[in-house]
C-alpha cells in the first residue's frame, strides 16, 4: 500500500543508511560500491540531487541518485540506482524519491534525464523510449529499457549516445 513519505536531500549522516538500502535492495553489492564511487567522483556527484525518503523518525527507507552523464555532447543526468528497503517496497518511498530527485533537477535547472530500468515503472514519472529521440547506448541493452525524459519543454531531448561517469564502467 503506498503512503505519503517526506524527503529531503542526503546529508553526510545519511550515507551509511543510504549504503545500506542500496545493499539490501538489490542481489549484489555492486549498486553501493556504485554509489560510493560517484559520489566521490566530482565529475559525476552534484550535491542536491541525491534524495531519501525518510520514515516519520527521519531515517532513510528509499533512494534515489541522479549524477551527470551526456547525451552526445550534452550534459544530462543519469538516475541510478533508486532502492528502497526491501520490507518497504511496492510502498511509494522510491517513487516518492524519484518524484523529489527529478524536481530538484528541474530547480537546478538541468534540462535531460536518462534512465535504464524496468520499462513498466519509470514511464510513471515521464520517462520514454530513448530510442524514439536517437539516443543510444555503446552496450546491448533491450530497447525499451533505456529511456529518457527532458525536465525543460523548451529544451527537447538531445540525440546521441549517452556517456555515464566513469564509475559506471560503460
Amino acid at each position: 500500500m503506498s503512503r505519503t513519505w517526506n524527503t529531503r536531500a542526503e546529508t553526510g549522516a545519511d550515507v551509511p543508511a543510504i549504503r545500506d538500502i542500496v545493499r539490501t535492495a538489490f542481489p549484489t553489492p555492486e549498486e553501493a560500491a556504485l554509489v560510493d564511487a560517484l559520489r566521490a567522483d566530482p565529475e559525476a556527484w552534484i550535491e542536491g540531487l541525491s534524495l531519501v525518503a525518510v520514515d516519520g523518525d527521519d531515517r532513510p527507507v528509499g533512494h534515489a541518485l541522479l549524477t551527470r552523464c551526456h547525451i552526445g555532447d550534452s550534459p544530462a543526468l543519469c538516475l541510478a540506482p533508486v532502492a528502497v528497503r526491501p520490507e518497504l517496497q511496492h510502498g511509494g518511498a522510491g517513487s516518492a524519491a524519484v518524484r523529489a530527485a527529478l524536481a530538484a533537477a528541474e530547480r537546478l535547472g538541468e534540462r535531460h534525464v536518462v534512465v535504464l530500468g524496468h520499462p513498466r515503472y519509470y514511464p510513471r514519472f515521464g520517462f520514454g523510449r530513448a530510442s524514439v529521440h536517437g539516443i543510444s547506448l555503446t552496450i546491448d541493452v533491450p530497447d525499451e529499457a533505456l529511456m529518457a525524459l527532458t525536465l525543460d519543454a523548451a529544451h527537447p531531448l538531445p540525440a546521441g549516445t549517452v556517456r555515464y561517469a566513469a564509475p559506471f564502467g560503460i
